[in-house]
């Protein structure tokens, strides 16, 4: 009979389910919960759809709490295999005919986006630039404002 310890890999049947995940009996008497988490890699929206009461598990043991629960996952259970190649590309998205966009703030009407001359480093370098002023206008006038609500009074 398999002993339950962290990390064993046993086989079980479900006994209950709830939104939060499943209830699976292992040997010796005991059951654990599987997490909707640990259900499948996948996401899993109800438990529902992927278990139904009396289905044989094979479930990994994640944890055992000093009250005696036991947390099970499904998913870590399974083989570990090379993610599934897809056999039908999606089609590629059409190309948009759109305006590249300009940026306001300076008077060159330097062009940036995706068919902008400038490179990434100078697109950056001119954000910095302008956040810098932006944010110093801020400040001066949330200074301005907070020494006239000490005024008032």
């Amino acid at each position: 009979m398999p002993v339950i310890e962290v990390g064993a890999i046993l086989e079980g049947t479900v006994s209950s389910i709830a939104k939060f995940g499943a209830f699976v009996n292992l040997p010796e008497r005991r059951s654990g919960l599987v997490h909707i988490s640990e259900i499948a890699s996948q996401y899993v929206a109800d438990v529902n759809d992927f278990l139904k009461v009396g289905d044989p598990v094979k479930v990994k043991v994640l944890a055992i709490t000093p009250e005696g629960k036991i947390n099970l996952s499904i998913k870590q259970a399974q083989p570990t295999q090379a993610a599934p190649q897809r056999e039908h590309r999606s089609a590629p998205r059409p190309q948009q005919q759109t305006q590249p966009r300009r940026d306001v703030s300076t008077p060159q009407g330097v062009v940036y986006g995706s068919t902008g001359d400038a490179d990434f480093e100078d697109q950056l370098k001119h954000f910095m630039q302008e956040s810098d002023k932006r944010m110093a206008g801020n400040r001066l006038y949330s200074d301005r404002s907070r020494g006239r609500r000490r005024g008032k009074g």
